[in-house]
């Protein structure tokens, strides 16, 4: 996306710190997540990152970091690309990152036909996707007929939902998925966000096996 950012960039270390206050914010009954060391396993069952799901179906590749780039156009120009482009085979199906509300539907910018959704402080933002938006009484809601997708604003969202498919509506030149993450307004990096995901979600998957396997060993000793 070609625009330039209305904030200051954030630090790994100010992106830990604000991922840990946003995960205490979206879940305030869960304990506080420690992103550096698990010391007990009943620590995964507060990983808040366990809930979350990844965006792109039938992954492919990651086809554009976050930051600046020159323009994606082409050109010599250099523009601040506030995402992270996921490919994927056009019509492929998005999933919602986090639990929120749909605050923007639109098809009229560079993003293309796309979707916004808050979540806390977290706001999530995907973009080129299929369809178009139409409204309905005063109501602006996203249609995609030939994926099954119908998403309005002011609809709540469960994590893991299908909210759209991969397109290549507004400034794209091929098909994916442009994932945007702000935290209270503030751009966030999301493949700094989807590696501390993937990181808590195996030590989760480690832990799993370590239970069962004593599990087993406790039934085949005989107590």
């Amino acid at each position: 996306m070609g625009q330039r950012p209305k904030k200051i960039l954030l630090s790994g270390a100010t992106l830990l710190g604000l991922v840990i206050v946003g995960l205490s914010t979206l879940l305030p009954k869960v304990e506080t997540v420690t992103a550096r060391e698990v010391q007990q396993r009943k620590a995964t069952r507060s990983n808040g990152w366990l809930a979350a799901s990844f965006p792109v179906e039938n992954f492919q590749a990651y086809t554009s970091p976050f930051g600046y780039r020159r323009a994606a156009t082409g050109g010599a120009n250099w523009e601040f690309h506030g995402g992270l482009d996921i490919a994927a085979p056009q019509g492929s199906y998005i999933r919602n990152w986090w639990a929120g509300t749909v605050v923007k539907v639109s098809d009229i910018t560079a993003c293309g036909t796309h979707v916004v959704i808050k979540s806390g402080e977290w706001e999530h933002t995907y973009c080129h996707l299929e369809g178009h938006v139409e409204t309905a009484s005063g109501r602006r809601y996203l249609i995609d007929r030939a994926g099954g997708i119908q998403i309005w604003e002011g609809q709540t969202i469960p994590t893991g939902v299908r909210i759209g498919r991969v397109g290549m509506t507004g400034r794209t030149t091929g098909p994916h998925l442009h994932w945007g993450l702000k935290y209270a307004n503030n751009y966030v990096d999301p493949a700094l966000v989807l590696r501390e995901m993937f990181t808590q979600q195996q030590i989760a998957t480690r832990e799993s096996k370590i239970i069962i396997q004593e599990s087993k060993n406790t039934r085949d000793s005989g107590y």
